[in-house]
């Protein structure tokens, strides 16, 4: 790991940990190295044991229970923010979903619950997210969301989660122009396919692997660790005149066709 920025004395909340091998953990051990404290959420009792050994090697004072779809749970995780430190520096979400059926369909296809349900969890959850955390934001932060090329480019497999990424990427951009006079700013990191669990209920993603591993200029994937150095950065004062925009940090696969 690259030790790039200061986060000492900077708070921060982490949504979307599954395992060691999340998008989320990469970018949670790069704030901390950094020297940031931070609050790390699990999903549901099942996730807690994968995801509470991991807060704690990260000295998380706050380690709690959030699905996002449950307003309460969302709103209990910023009061104990605000109870524990009275404010918060940056934010990193990195949550998406799904229902299997509608994944692995055509788009056209796509219900309308299930085009809700990922639409909701996977986008709508980082605009609650940013009004929950534009008041404990007082001096100032940054808001963070995985996003994935897919939102600009047919990746077969994806299907309703190409419109649902789009749809999160203009919400930056939105939150961006919202926040601005706040001095919160706010950022979408788009890695390169990773091995995760949630990219694993992608169709053909072994395929997709291949793939980019073939088209990116230096025929490589992507880490956990370079997403968390980017996203440590972007948290950071050295930032500050960044704002609204999408960062790659894919090897240059968006570079090519």
């Amino acid at each position: 790991m690259t030790q790039m920025t200061d986060l000492a004395g900077k708070t921060g909340l982490i949504l979307g940990i599954a395992n060691a091998e999340s998008i989320a953990y990469g970018c949670a051990k790069a704030f901390r190295a950094a020297g940031a404290d931070l609050a790390v959420t699990y999903l549901n009792a099942k996730a807690e044991p994968h995801v509470r050994p991991l807060a704690e090697a990260l000295d998380s004072p706050l380690i709690l229970p959030c699905d996002v779809t449950d307003d309460a749970q969302l709103q209990a995780v910023f009061d104990g923010i605000r109870a524990r430190w009275g404010r918060l520096d940056f934010v990193l979400h990195s949550i998406a979903f799904a229902p299997r059926q509608d994944l692995h369909g055509r788009l056209a296809d796509t219900s309308r619950p299930g085009f809700l349900k990922a639409m909701d969890i996977s986008c709508h959850s980082f605009i609650r997210c940013a009004r929950l955390a534009e008041p404990l934001m007082d001096r100032g932060g940054a808001l963070m969301t995985v996003t994935f090329y897919g939102s600009a480019r047919v990746v077969d497999g994806y299907s309703v989660m190409g419109p649902v990424k789009a749809a999160l990427e203009a919400s930056v951009r939105y939150l961006a122009d919202d926040l601005a006079p706040r001095r919160i700013r706010v950022h979408a990191i788009s890695p390169g396919p990773i091995r995760t669990r949630a990219a694993s209920g992608i169709r053909a993603f072994d395929r997709l692997i291949e793939e980019s591993v073939a088209d990116t200029p230096d025929h490589r994937l992507v880490t956990i660790d370079e997403v968390g150095d980017v996203a440590a950065f972007l948290a950071s004062p050295a930032a500050r005149a960044m704002t609204g925009t999408t960062e790659y940090v894919d090897a240059g696969l968006h570079l090519t066709d």
